[in-house]
């Protein structure tokens, strides 16, 4: 079985700032599945809506995602 890629930190962002799925699901007017999927990183949100979620988190798009270099 693959290992689960690990690509986004919306789930760390939100704790860092004390908010919660469904505070965002309501923020971006989604649904708090969608948001709960990308917060276990079982679905990715689609490039507009990760700047959406940077601009409502307060915070750097790129503070959002996780950066690996290639081994």
């Amino acid at each position: 079985m693959a290992e689960k890629r690990i690509l986004n930190r919306i789930k760390s962002v939100l704790a860092d700032k004390g908010r919660t799925n469904l505070w965002l699901a309501e923020q971006l007017d989604k649904n708090k599945s969608t948001v709960s999927k990308w917060c276990t990183n079982d679905q990715q949100p689609t490039l507009d809506t990760l700047f959406d979620i940077a601009e409502v988190l307060e915070v750097n798009v790129s503070e959002l995602l996780v950066i690996q270099a290639k081994s």
